[in-house]
């Protein structure tokens, strides 16, 4: 049998050495956490989202051609004008009209439906809200061939749409690149088309790479325009050798960040004759620092996330192949290397992208840049709101510049 023994006393530890390694536990702990922070922030700044359907389908009622639709009332489907609207995993789409009612009690509203391009709607029950109002471009009523073009990226498809032959202006030698933004697709730049049309340029809507057409969602990585312009450079050799002599750039929202890269550093640089950008990302470390405060992430925890994109050492991190260089992105900075005419379409209350940056570069470069006072469109909803003031606008800053003597480019 064994003998109790009689438990001994813990040694006394003393308290100056308690605190010393308490003091480095807690240090360790909330130095791992704020790296996992940026981490996580670094890799949802260039890694895809998948698209989701966040918003409520509270019901759907009458007829085709006299439809409406009962939603969830919040800063999106508050905002007036016409809409897309995305359900049953991206296969569906409707476009969505006028507010019908308002009701803040129940915290409901009701719009009108215009069509439904796609799928069921009756049966949706949640969907997303998008400023691509046009599905394709048979639904926007214009003809389009598909075809593909290439860059190192693979294959990208895109729609050539033509401009109307025996338009006025007569601009047949101009063609239009269309960059939609983040998380995007090519359908984003189809508001552009009707204008364009009228013009008599042609435009190419294109996919480029990171998006789900033409790279698997897994092994996407976002250069924040550092890499996509590749893509338009390869839009531009496909319009140059179809018949373009200047090409005019369209960019939303990081859209506007390509577009940037593009007309700066593209092989084809001479033939941009102007870029029309729709809240543009003018500058990353604005747009970074905003989602930052709205993500409430403490100052070194965004300062780091922007490290681990612009720094090799975090590549196994991020998954990018190489850092991505903010400055060389930042054009309030670059205002002074700026070299092509630029129409700036920019609503001071959008909140993901703020609007300050433009001001600052337009103010900057009042001599190149035009920018006219949007206010109420949220981001890239400007055409949404004001289809009729987004068209005239466009087609005044295109018809100006391209009617200059020497608007092929340098």
């Amino acid at each position: 049998m064994a003998m109790k023994r009689t438990p001994s006393k813990p040694a006394r530890t003393p308290w100056v050495f308690l605190g010393i390694g308490a003091g480095a536990s807690l240090a360790a702990v909330l130095s791992a956490a704020t790296s996992g922070l940026a981490a996580y922030f670094a890799r949802r700044i260039v890694v895809p989202e998948r698209a989701e359907e966040p918003l409520e389908i509270l019901h759907v009622s009458g007829f085709d051609g006299e439809m409406s639709i009962l939603l969830a009332a919040d800063d999106e489907t508050m905002v007036p004008g016409r809409y897309g609207l995305v359900f049953d995993g991206g296969r569906g789409h409707a476009r969505i009209g006028d507010i019908l009612e308002y009701d803040p009690r129940a915290g409901t509203v009701l719009r009108s439906v215009l069509g439904v391009d796609a799928g069921t709607l009756r049966k949706a029950r949640r969907g997303r809200w998008s400023a691509a109002y046009y599905r394709n471009p048979d639904a926007a009523g214009v003809p389009s061939t598909e075809i593909t073009m290439h860059s190192d990226a693979g294959e990208l498809p895109a729609w050539c749409i033509p401009g109307n032959p025996s338009a006025v202006e007569g601009f047949t030698d101009v063609w239009a690149i269309l960059i939609h933004g983040r998380g995007g697709t090519r359908a984003a730049g189809l508001s552009a088309v009707r204008p364009l049309r009228r013009l008599g340029i042609t435009s190419l809507a294109i996919a480029y790479r990171n998006d789900a057409e033409v790279q698997p969602p897994d092994d996407s990585r976002y250069g924040l325009g550092d890499t996509e312009w590749l893509d338009v450079d390869a839009a531009i050799e496909y319009a140059l050798d179809h018949g373009a002599r200047r090409i005019v750039l369209f960019g939303w929202s990081m859209g506007g960040a390509i577009a940037f890269q593009s007309a700066s550093r593209s092989r084809f640089k001479s033939a941009i004759s102007a870029l029309v950008l729709d809240a543009p990302v003018v500058d990353w470390f604005a747009v970074l620092d905003r989602q930052a405060k709205i993500n409430k992430l403490p100052t070194p925890v965004a300062r780091l996330s922007l490290s681990m994109i612009s720094r090799p050492w975090a590549r196994w991190i991020t998954g990018l192949e190489t850092p991505l260089d903010l400055h060389r992105m930042d054009w309030v900075t670059r205002a002074a290397e700026l070299d092509k005419p630029v129409l700036l379409i920019h609503s001071d209350d959008d909140d993901f992208v703020p609007s300050r940056p433009s001001h600052l570069l337009a103010r900057a470069r009042s001599d190149l840049v035009t920018m006219p006072v949007y206010d109420t469109a949220r981001h890239t909803k400007e055409w949404n709101v004001d289809p009729e003031r987004w068209d005239d606008d466009v087609a005044r800053f295109l018809s100006g510049v391209l009617s200059r003597p020497g608007s092929r480019g340098d």
